[in-house]
């Protein structure tokens, strides 16, 4: 392995929000803006547009702006009425806002295994994790690439039971021609800064197909309330505000071209690595349109990898280090290390490269002959 030295000076990250583009800075800047001269910001004319538009994109019928991912989830499971003694079924290697909100509706996660190469869902292991107590079942569209809904959606229908996506990390892919979010009864997005689709705080959406769903999600985000001092039941205080919304309108219309520029960056690094034994490349099954939120690789001596790539000044991340039913908060749960074999060695294995759109030619260049050189091969 040859030293090399990063000679530029400039760190690239995983993730570098610090590079949006001057006219959509200036955009969003106008936008505030304009919030800020109507002096409306909680449930205005910003949201309600911003809704419709989200809805559209998603080819859904309606849409309900809430604070963050993880309320999305909460209040689509409030919804649908989870609450204590239900289980709720998730896939067990995904972000913690996942489980969390199933324990914050009352309920219990029910994890399972991943597929090994997918790193979604494994419709096998759903099926068995059925029972009389099931609630609901959460697939996740990890890193960005769509759970096997048809065999999800089969299984669901089977016993009943309603489909919540977490659709958090994937905005605007697809899945037989069909986006994300629309295939369930209800599916939640994330809008944390660093999504394709990210505000300047925290924020949610919740889409569906459902009138009643959606009226039922409207009432739960502000406090139970149907309308000002009339509450209806107990709800939260969880509402997309008007500066947010404001922003998301503006980032909205390059979702699609940014979205395709990931998988520009995605392609390039598959084309660089793709002969590398000591590395997995992300799967892309046919019909499937994987949004690269992150561009997750299986890798041989992952951590001697992480810290060479770091010495020359590439940042990397583990999405995710430690598995759910391994985090000390739901050791209430009872599960052991070894339960969920595939999301444990996926663990141990898994390395997130930088990106996102800005992301030049020549910095994937870099990372993938540094990638080349850890492993001996010549760039």
């Amino acid at each position: 392995m040859k030293s090399t030295k990063n000679t530029t000076g400039k760190r690239i990250l995983v993730s570098d929000l610090g590079r949006e583009p001057g006219a959509l800075k200036r955009a969003a800047e106008n936008a505030i803006k304009r919030v800020l001269g109507k002096s409306r910001y909680i449930l205005g004319e910003e949201l309600g547009s911003f809704e419709k538009e989200f809805a559209k994109f998603c080819a859904s019928s309606y849409a309900v702006g809430v604070a963050s991912g993880m309320d999305a989830l909460q209040i689509s499971l409030m919804s649908l009425g989870a609450g204590r003694g239900d289980e709720v079924i998730t896939a067990v290697n995904t972000a913690i806002p996942t489980a969390m909100a199933i324990t914050a509706c009352g309920a219990t996660p029910r994890f399972v295994d991943v597929d090994n190469i997918s790193f979604n869902m494994d419709p096998a292991k759903l099926k068995r994790a059925i029972n009389k107590n099931t609630k609901a079942i959460i697939p996740v569209h990890l890193y960005g690439n769509p759970c096997e809904m048809n065999d999800v959606l089969r299984i669901a229908g089977k016993h009943k039971l309603p489909v919540v996506e977490d659709a958090c990390q994937a905005h605007g892919a697809s899945y037989g021609g069909k986006k994300t979010g629309a295939f369930g009864d209800l599916g939640a997005f994330s809008f944390y800064p660093t999504k394709n689709l990210g505000c300047y705080g925290d924020g949610g959406m919740i889409v569906t197909g459902s009138k009643r769903l959606a009226d039922e999600a409207r009432k739960l985000r502000n406090y139970g309330q149907s309308s000002r001092y009339s509450c209806e039941m107990t709800g939260i205080n969880s509402r997309l505000d008007e500066v947010q919304a404001a922003v998301l309108r503006v980032k909205l219309k390059y979702l699609r071209h940014f979205n395709s520029r990931r998988i520009e960056i995605a392609n390039l690094y598959s084309k660089h690595l793709k002969r590398l034994k000591e590395v997995a490349l992300p799967s892309c099954d046919n019909g499937v349109e994987h949004i690269f939120h992150l561009y997750v690789i299986k890798c041989e001596k992952r951590d001697g990898l992480k810290a060479y790539l770091a010495k020359n000044g590439v940042e990397s991340q583990i999405h995710y280090p430690v598995p759910l039913h391994l985090q000390p908060a739901f050791k209430c749960l009872g599960y052991r290390k070894g339960d969920f074999p595939s999301a444990e060695r996926l663990s141990n294995e898994i390395l997130s490269l930088p990106i996102f759109p800005l992301l030049s030619n020549g910095e994937i260049n870099k990372i993938c002959d540094l990638i080349k050189d850890f492993y001996g091969h010549s760039a």
